[in-house]
């Protein structure tokens, strides 16, 4: 059985996010979407509100599931026996980024292997930070995340 750990820290899980999970969720036959506990990016959900709502955005994916970490990731792949890393590549600075990451995970862990997946064009510039942004300044954010995660953001920004 291959199965992938596609992470992030999903503050909030957008339509980009899920892309990259369900394309992964055809190629692999179980697919665990770590959330990350990222203190240091001082998100403006908890760790159990951001799984909650990546829960509850993925739960029609049923080779999916979603599960909270801290620590390496490399550590929470191997305790979970996966065989993979997967994460989503928008542009060249992501690239840069994650090449960095992919090969310090390979020094720690050479047994799993990182495959990227390419944004398609419509969520190219979608990233989480951006849709905060907007959410912050009362502007809809309906076509960038699901409908539960938009009231969330509504619930979190009232006007």
């Amino acid at each position: 059985m291959k199965r992938a750990v596609t992470p992030g820290t999903f503050d909030p899980i957008t339509f980009g996010h899920l892309d990259v999970i369900t394309r992964a969720a055809q190629l692999m036959d179980e697919v665990i979407v770590a959330v990350a506990a990222s203190a240091g990016k001082k998100p403006i959900f908890t760790l159990e509100e951001r799984t909650v709502l990546a829960r509850q955005a993925v739960e029609h994916l049923p080779n999916v599931r979603v599960e909270p970490f801290e620590g390496l990731l490399v550590d929470f792949a191997r305790s979970r026996e996966a065989q993979v890393l997967v994460k989503g590549l928008r542009a060249i600075t992501d690239f840069e980024y994650e090449f960095q990451m992919a090969a310090l995970n390979y020094q720690l862990a050479n047994e799993l292997e990182t495959v990227f997946i390419m944004s398609p064009p419509q969520y190219m510039y979608l990233s989480s930070s951006i849709v905060r942004e907007l959410a912050s300044f009362g502007s809809p954010v309906d076509m960038f995340v699901p409908p539960h995660v938009a009231k969330a953001l509504r619930d979190k920004f009232p006007d």
